[in-house]
């Protein structure tokens, strides 16, 4: 799949298959959302507003209204790529939450995956 038809998927149409790894591994909605918001700075109105209005990737992390500046501390492997080596920006962005749910998914501690005690 190339990066552009991953940027014009809506959020909203991958968001139920965030939620349901989550959930089958153990973990809540709640923890998921909070590890989006987290990345992201959408208070849990505006992550709603985004998935009711299926806005895309790229308008979904163009409006994000804080990207956190610690999501430079992401470091690992999604999908046999290291994060940290993305160069197109949105895509790394895409990937950063990919990692932070995958970790959630592998039971982390959400004080790692919030990258607050390193």
């Amino acid at each position: 799949m190339t990066n552009e038809r991953v940027f014009v998927m809506s959020f909203a149409s991958v968001y139920p298959h965030y939620v349901k790894k989550t959930e089958t591994k153990g973990r809540t909605k709640e923890e998921l959302v909070e590890v989006i918001r987290w990345l992201t700075g959408y208070t849990e109105a505006g992550l709603a507003k985004q998935i009711e209005k299926r806005t895309s990737f790229r308008e979904f992390f163009d409006k994000a209204p804080r990207f956190n500046p610690n999501a430079s501390l992401i470091k690992g492997v999604v999908c046999g790529i290291r994060v940290e080596d993305i160069e197109d920006p949105l895509m790394q962005k895409i990937r950063y939450m990919d990692k932070l749910i995958d970790e959630l998914a592998k039971g982390k501690k959400m004080e790692k995956i919030l990258r607050t005690s390193e």
